[in-house]
Formats: structure tokens, C-alpha cells, sequence
């Protein structure tokens, strides 16, 4: 059985290095065969090879196509994997949900779609809202998703206020507890995360993961 495992955990890692959606599906399918739990093909297969791309790309060897890729193939076999589970044992595998929006008056969203890719590679169930958003509909989302951490976006320097504004409203509504406060984009720094009051601060996507892993415990 020790041998098989390694097998089937190593072909779930090499289905998400290989971005192949069918190798994913039947690895997931051949775990479940030989009585592996869902999180032991998640953390032991699955989550090493998204690992690897991430890494891939830090190192510029790939692209955000890839990473996205990488996520897709990470999904289906997610889907065989929780089939016929609660809602409760899927959560379980989910590192936490996120909402993320660019902020009102922003029409950029590149950078934002790089931080969901690889957020969503890495467990996490994100709830893009999109661009030019207002705060009272992405504090409205958070609610209802009922998300752990709330994603601001600015790309200009004329719109990165509403990332206090967004702060400032969490805290007039009581509900500034309830939600982390993950920053990004060309003109933010760590400084002024701080200044806000925000709860992370991602300069790039693979530290906006990391960001996301500490603010979920």
C-alpha cells in the first residue's frame, strides 16, 4: 500500500506540474480507490505540485496562463475528490475564503488576477468581484460569502484612499473585527498599510499568498 500511495500521490502532483485536467480527475479517482482521505491527496500530492509552479513563477520560468492552469488541474481533481461530501468536509480542505476587488474610480485588474490565480492554487476560495467597485458592495459581498479576508487593489495613487475609506466603513458598521484587510497594487507599500490600519500587505502575488495563509492562522 506504501508504494501505491507514493505512486498515486506523486502522479496527483504531476497532473498540476503537467496542467492536465484528465490525469488530475483519474490520480484523484485512483487515490480515493486506494483509500486515501481527501486531505492526504490535497497536502501530499496536489499542494506540492502547485507549490512547484508557484515557485516557477516567483522565479519568472512561467506565467500566469500557467498558474491558472495549475489551478484548474488542482480543481477537478478536487471535485472527485469531495464528491457526495458535505459542505463542512469541503471547507475543511479550503484554507479560507477571500473577497477581492479593485477599488472604485481603478479599471485595472492584471495584477488582481495574478493574486486570484495563485490564491486559488493554493486553497483558497476567492470571490472575484472585478474592477471599479464600490465599498459598501464589496463590504455587502464579504457578508454574504461570509469571507475571512477582504482583498483591496489600487493601481493609482488617486484611488488608493478608498482603501481607507473601506477600513474606516468596516469600523462606523462595528464590523472591523470580523474581517482581515489584505492591501495591493503599484502604489501601495507597507507603510501605508500600516497607516490604514490594514491587516496585510501583499507586494507581489506570492507574498499576498503568504499574506493570506498568516491571516488565516
Amino acid at each position: 500500500m506504501s508504494e501505491r500511495r507514493t505512486i498515486i500521490l506523486d502522479k496527483l502532483r504531476q497532473a498540476v506540474l503537467n496542467y492536465d485536467n484528465d490525469a488530475a480527475k483519474q490520480a484523484a479517482t485512483d487515490a480515493l480507490t486506494a483509500g486515501l482521505q481527501p486531505d492526504e491527496a490535497v497536502e501530499e500530492g496536489l499542494a506540492l505540485g502547485v507549490r512547484e509552479v508557484g515557485d516557477a513563477f516567483e522565479r519568472g520560468e512561467c506565467f500566469l496562463p500557467h498558474i491558472v492552469m495549475a489551478a484548474d488541474a488542482m480543481k477537478e481533481a478536487m471535485t472527485v475528490l469531495m464528491e457526495g461530501r458535505s459542505k463542512e468536509e469541503a471547507k475543511k480542505l479550503s484554507k479560507g475564503t477571500i473577497v477581492i476587488a479593485t477599488v472604485e474610480g481603478d479599471l485595472h485588474d492584471l495584477g488582481k488576477n495574478i493574486v486570484i490565480a495563485m490564491l486559488r492554487a493554493s486553497r483558497f476560495t476567492v470571490h472575484d468581484l472585478g474592477k471599479d467597485i464600490r465599498t459598501d458592495t464589496i463590504i455587502a459581498r464579504a457578508q454574504e460569502l461570509d469571507a475571512d479576508i477582504i482583498g483591496l487593489s489600487s493601481l493609482m495613487t488617486t484611488t488608493r484612499p478608498y482603501q481607507r475609506v473601506l477600513i474606516e466603513e468596516l469600523e462606523r458598521l462595528g464590523l472591523r473585527d470580523r474581517f482581515k484587510v489584505m492591501i495591493g497594487g503599484g502604489p501601495i507599500n507597507r507603510s501605508y498599510a500600516e497607516e490604514i490600519d490594514a491587516d496585510g500587505y501583499g507586494y507581489n502575488a506570492a507574498e499576498a499568498v503568504k499574506e493570506a495563509i498568516r491571516l488565516c492562522g
